[in-house]
């Protein structure tokens, strides 16, 4: 099949297997799998214009509703911390699509930069997946012991405030600085906006290794702050596609390439997000640490080829 946008020539089959087989390991992080999609249509299928980024993002667009509403029907969205999270990527993530287009069609020392900020994060999450939850091991018993996940087990919003937001969690009480949250999610959304990945891979290992709060809790909240995101950035990418801005330049998405993206992480989130609640926090730790150090690793290295 020809995807003329794009360029690419491939089977109708494989864009929707990879990002199912993709999104089904990482969901049950908070990842959308959208940076691990970036380099396979880069460098398998070779789709390497500007245009790459937004169709990346309209991967995200169709993949993560299947693990939101999972998320939200089992009690585990975190909404403050989401629209947090929303609310600080999307000025962020405008900016980040006009850079992309205009001033870093090839941002070497920015990637090098994020990849050392990456595997800084990936080595405290490997750390403390080996050694084991410390305070959290009551936590993960309850979690794994509710097995359906009663009323008890949901997340609820205690108090909203400008200095400090907190929600219980099974018993026990977590919060954050809303402040901190907003500056860190502009800085995602900016990395967002010009690599054409919704935000999740970064922003999920900061709030769990900085902020301290649960996976089981933070998982939802990114991938809708990656959903949300990712629609801004589609539609920035097609304005800039429609001015001068865009220099001529491929800058529009490939949405056929996209969509077929899209429906097989749609049923990857799902399966991923269903999966968590079987997997001991250590375990996504881990996984989440190495798929993080992978992605910080090939950062580093494309600085200096």
């Amino acid at each position: 099949m020809h995807f003329p946008v794009s360029g690419v020539d491939c089977s109708p089959f494989i864009p929707p297997l990879v990002a199912f087989v993709i999104s089904s390991l990482t969901a049950s992080a908070g990842v959308s799998g959208a940076f691990l999609l970036l380099p396979f249509q880069m460098s398998v299928l070779g789709f390497v214009s500007p245009a790459v980024s937004p169709t990346n993002l309209i991967y995200n667009i169709v993949a993560i509703p299947g693990g939101v509403y999972r998320y939200i029907r089992e009690g585990r969205m975190a909404w403050p911390l989401a629209w947090a999270i929303v609310a600080g990527t999307l000025p962020g993530l405008f900016a980040g699509v006009v850079i992309r287009v205009r001033y870093l069609p090839g941002p070497r020392a920015f990637k090098f930069f994020v990849g050392l900020v990456l595997l800084y994060l990936a080595g405290r999450l490997v750390w403390q997946g080996l050694r084991g939850p410390q305070d959290g091991q009551a936590l993960q018993a309850r979690f794994r012991a509710a097995g359906a996940l009663p009323g008890g087990a949901a997340v609820r919003t205690k108090s909203v405030g400008v200095r400090r937001i907190e929600y219980e969690f099974l018993g026990a009480t977590f919060g954050f600085s809303p402040v901190s949250i907003l500056a860190l999610a502009l800085v995602v959304g900016l990395i967002g906006g010009i690599y054409g990945i919704g935000g999740g891979a970064i922003i999920a290992p900061f709030v769990v290794v900085i902020l301290g709060l649960p996976v089981y809790t933070v998982a939802g909240a990114a991938l809708l702050g990656t959903f949300v995101s990712s629609v801004a950035g589609v539609a920035g990418f097609e304005l800039v596609g429609l001015t001068s801005l865009g220099g001529g330049a491929a800058v529009r998405p490939d949405w056929a390439l996209g969509a077929l993206f899209g429906v097989g992480g749609l049923f990857g989130t799902y399966v991923g997000a269903r999966l968590q609640k079987r997997l001991p926090e250590r375990w996504i730790r881990l996984f989440l640490g190495t798929l993080i150090a992978g992605l910080a690793v090939s950062y580093v290295a494309q600085y200096f080829l």
